[in-house]
């Protein structure tokens, strides 16, 4: 069996390729982000759809169904994807898995109010 493990590494990997599994997507620019996003904010009180829109410099509206909204602009900084709302600053990041685009929000240091979030890119 041991000598046959390697081929059958071999035949999984033809059969199974990995192009379904979702990779992180590096941005040389905020515009990539331009369009409309949906998904979920997750908070304190539990899960929210939400909606939220970016424009080509960065800036984005994100409305919650419960009506709450909150307002920022994304950046670049050494390399790395980060946000500055008005309720808190973190880290984004973008992934793709094949026709669907996600980005993904994390607060550097949770507040009232806010939370993590993903969005998925309408197209």
């Amino acid at each position: 069996m041991r000598r046959h493990l390697p081929l059958l590494l071999v035949v999984v990997v033809a059969l199974f390729p990995l192009d379904g599994v979702a990779g992180d997507k590096q941005i040389a620019d905020v515009k990539e982000l331009t369009g409309s996003w949906q998904g979920w904010i997750t908070r304190e009180q539990g899960r929210e759809r939400a909606t939220m829109i970016v424009i080509g410099d960065g800036s984005y509206r994100a409305t919650t169904t419960a009506g709450s909204s909150t307002e920022g602009k994304f950046y670049l900084q050494d390399g790395k994807l980060l946000y500055r709302s008005s309720r808190t600053t973190g880290t984004a990041s973008l992934s793709e898995d094949q026709d669907k685009t996600v980005l993904t929000m994390a607060p550097g240091e949770p507040t009232y109010g806010a939370g993590s979030a993903e969005y998925e890119l309408v197209k």
